[in-house]
């Protein structure tokens, strides 16, 4: 049993979303998409003129967020997930704060 110690020096590192083995396309896209939206969403919070990127990428993101999590397959996917509804929530509710959806007039 002493492989069940140590991996095996055959096997590598690989970053993936699909742990269980099998390709799960749309959850995949869905939940890289909810961490771009987010963190686009949560950059924004930093510029207060951006306040409408960040108030519609921010609800944006945590809707598609929502639904992510809802059919996401595997751990990963559901890790980026909260990060992404995470990020987006604070972005979404920054940007708000800071003017809302539409321009000042």
């Amino acid at each position: 049993m002493p492989h069940v110690l140590q991996p095996s020096e055959n096997e590598r590192f690989r970053l993936t979303l699909n742990s269980d083995g099998h390709p799960h396309p749309v959850e995949n896209i869905l939940a890289v998409a909810t961490l771009v939206c987010g963190l686009v969403a949560f950059v924004a919070t930093f510029f207060p003129a951006a306040h409408m990127i960040s108030s519609w990428f921010g609800t944006l993101g945590f809707g598609v967020g929502l639904y992510s999590q809802y059919i996401s397959a595997t751990t990963p996917q559901r890790s980026l997930n909260i990060v992404g509804l995470v990020a987006s929530f604070v972005g979404a509710a920054l940007g708000i704060a800071h003017g809302g959806f539409l321009p000042h007039p």
